[in-house]
């Protein structure tokens, strides 16, 4: 079925028990989220000069503070495979801003973002606090990008990638673009990274839209924040690592790209994907 990504759902009316979700878990929330934040910062005071790129501490922070988060919403998850442990980046499909959680929860990792995150109202901040990418659209900055994507994988950072290049309903996986996977194929980079296809499925909670976690096209980050939390009931995410394959096994950027978004697809149901 085509996907006509101009097309929204419609906005979903909050009552009052609703509202009074959103002031229980959104309070919640912002204690965790943002007491995490400060804490994160005060330790990279003393991690950054001992250690540089190295995280050993703060990455703990962020991901207990993920899994906190979808307790507090109450989405359900479940995971099947294991994170790898070989040097090397992860390759995801991209359904929501609340991937951020979702997949930091289960492992530690550090995100490839556009520029435009830096400057997102709540999003931007933290993003930059925990050590996320940011990549810019333009071919005058695509030598630095390449250095720095090779300084972070050599420092044993696990990038994440999103290669479908936006969001999505998250009931589908776009095709994935491959640019982003010649950072892998750099001198003395192919032979050294591993990379993990992850897929990403959420279900809805029972009697909404099947897109009820899905975020794209011009959807505002706020109504879409404060229907999660308003939500009496909420659905569940299936979190799937699939095998990590090494770089060095595939002949091009386009080969690796085409196998990643095949294993990330085929843990969607039949009927989406």
């Amino acid at each position: 079925m085509h996907w006509d990504p101009s097309v929204e759902p419609e906005p979903v009316r909050i009552g009052p028990l609703g509202w009074l979700l959103v002031l229980l878990r959104g309070s919640v929330l912002v204690v965790v989220t943002y007491g995490g934040l400060v804490l994160l910062l005060l330790i990279r005071l003393v991690e950054r000069p001992l250690f540089g790129l190295n995280r050993p501490v703060t990455p703990w922070i962020t991901q207990t503070v993920c899994r906190l988060a979808l307790i507090i919403i109450g989405i359900r998850a479940t995971v099947l495979g294991t994170p790898m442990r070989e040097k090397g980046a992860v390759v995801a499909n991209h359904a929501s801003w609340f991937d951020i959680f979702t997949l930091n929860a289960f492992q530690r990792i550090y995100f490839v973002a556009k520029a435009e995150v830096a400057g997102w109202a709540g999003i931007g901040w933290l993003a930059r606090a925990t050590g996320t990418v940011f990549i810019a659209r333009r071919s005058t900055e695509a030598k630095r990008q390449q250095d720095l994507f090779e300084a972070r994988l050599k420092a044993g950072h696990k990038l994440l990638f999103f290669p479908e290049g936006t969001s999505t309903d998250g009931i589908r996986v776009l095709p994935f673009k491959s640019t982003l996977f010649a950072a892998f194929f750099a001198d003395g980079l192919a032979e050294q990274l591993h990379i993990q296809p992850v897929s990403v499925v959420y279900t809805a909670p029972k009697g909404q839209d099947e897109r009820f976690y899905g975020w794209w096209g011009a959807m505002d980050f706020a109504p879409h924040l404060l229907k999660l939390l308003a939500a009496p009931r909420q659905g569940q995410v299936e979190i799937t690592f699939h095998a990590p394959v090494a770089v060095a096994d595939f002949v091009s950027r386009k080969h690796l790209a085409s196998y990643c978004e095949d294993k990330v697809r085929s843990a969607f149901p039949a009927k989406r994907g």
